[in-house]
């Protein structure tokens, strides 16, 4: 007999992983809010966090697990001043 009531899911800890500058490893993703080739904004448990750099791809992405996978060669990342914005936020602060 499957349990009806409303699940309450604790939110994953948030977690970063770079090895060699060219596999990027995350837990505790909320959303993908952009991603192309040079850059990643993720919204995450911790707050928005951007990836810099070239060639990047989604190797393996699950939301419901809160883990996402990326490779490519990273330049730099950064963490939003103020956490839990989201990215049309994080853009609008960036370019003032």
């Amino acid at each position: 007999m499957l349990d009806e009531r409303k699940r309450v899911s604790t939110p994953v800890q948030h977690k970063l992983t770079i090895t060699e500058r060219e596999i990027i490893v995350v837990d505790g993703v909320n959303n993908v809010e952009s991603f192309d080739d040079q850059e990643v904004i993720l919204d995450t448990t911790s707050g928005m966090l951007v990836f810099h750099g070239r060639d990047f791809y989604i190797k393996q992405l699950n939301l419901d697990q809160g883990n996402l996978m990326i490779e490519g060669y990273i330049s730099g990342f950064e963490y939003a001043e103020e956490v839990g914005k989201k990215a049309m936020g994080f853009l609008e602060r960036l370019f003032r």
